[in-house]
């Protein structure tokens, strides 16, 4: 699935948390000055096309609705920089962040703690 610009994620967001809606209804959360509607319709419609979002027709206008979770997609853009950065190696993430101090050694010990939970199951 292709990434997402960083406009394209605030509006994700909206679906994520509102649910399904109408462009019209986007428009309301946002401050003056508020984007166009023919951006955002654009916008909308990109989601779709890359495959984020999905719609009901309501005579001639459009409710949109997310076609993946905000989990998925998380889980999906972490794949993808774990692929790209880090030769698809979790071990080099950790690696990583214990190298620059990102993770404790208390947080090490309990990440290692659930990674044996998963495996006994």
């Amino acid at each position: 699935m292709k990434g997402l610009t960083s406009k394209e994620e605030e509006i994700m967001g909206y679906f994520w948390t509102k649910g399904a809606l109408f462009v019209k209804e986007i428009l309301a959360f946002y401050d003056d000055p508020k984007p166009h509607f023919n951006t955002l319709s654009t916008i909308v419609r990109g989601l779709e096309e890359k495959g984020y979002l999905q719609h009901k027709a309501f005579g001639n206008t459009y409710q949109y609705y997310a076609a993946i979770s905000e989990e998925e997609f998380r889980n999906g853009t972490l794949k993808n920089v774990i692929n790209k950065y880090f030769g698809n190696s979790y071990l080099r993430v950790v690696s990583s962040l214990v190298k620059e101090e990102e993770i404790s050694l208390d947080e090490l010990k309990k990440l290692i703690n659930e990674v044996e939970e998963a495996h006994k199951k």
